[in-house]
């Protein structure tokens, strides 16, 4: 989705996904295939994600684990980057616990930030628009893929104009047209 929406804005971005099932960042670390696949490319980003992150061991392995993730970056002159989640619908009293761990490990690693949960926990303010959930309520539906790597690409890229994305192009991933002018508002008032 990142790379389309950058076709569509006249930038080429190439990304590598190296994604497990039920993997934290030290698993990442201690597997050795990160550090592998930075020694054979450049990445100007490594976008990290930790998945439980509101409780004192998710908050510790943003912090520590994403240390010895910045100190990796540095070794390639990549930029470490932090994805903010969000949290299971179970677990949605969690959501501020979520944003205030991301921030604080970002400043603490001098990382970049991805707020897509911030994102996320106010589109959910809206009623009846199209859900960013999937059915299990914890992972995204394409509606959730689309915020995060719509916020991705704001982030990176803040002076393109999202007003101007046509519902056209991407309501393979947005059916509602309202839903997707919630989202370019929100991401652009980020």
């Amino acid at each position: 989705m990142l790379e389309y929406i950058g076709k569509q804005q006249g930038i080429t971005i190439k990304t590598k996904s190296l994604c497990f099932p039920n993997y934290a960042i030290i698993d990442h670390i201690n597997d050795g295939k990160l550090q592998k696949l930075l020694a054979k490319k450049q990445f100007d980003y490594l976008i990290v994600q930790q998945g439980p992150s509101s409780q004192a061991e998710g908050r510790r392995m943003l912090i520590q684990d994403g240390a010895t993730i910045r100190a990796l970056c540095e070794q390639y002159n990549t930029k470490l980057s932090y994805f903010m989640v969000w949290p299971s619908v179970r677990y949605y009293h969690t959501f501020d616990k979520v944003i205030e761990n991301h921030k604080f490990a970002t400043k603490q690693n001098d990382a970049f930030l991805f707020p897509v949960g911030n994102i996320w926990k106010e589109y959910n303010t809206y009623k009846g628009k199209e859900s960013l959930y999937s059915l299990d309520n914890f992972h995204p539906s394409t509606a959730g893929s689309f915020v995060a790597a719509l916020t991705i690409f704001h982030q990176l890229y803040p002076t393109k104009n999202l007003q101007q994305l046509p519902f056209k192009k991407y309501k393979k991933w947005v059916a509602d047209e309202d839903s997707f002018i919630l989202i370019k508002q929100l991401i652009l008032k980020e």
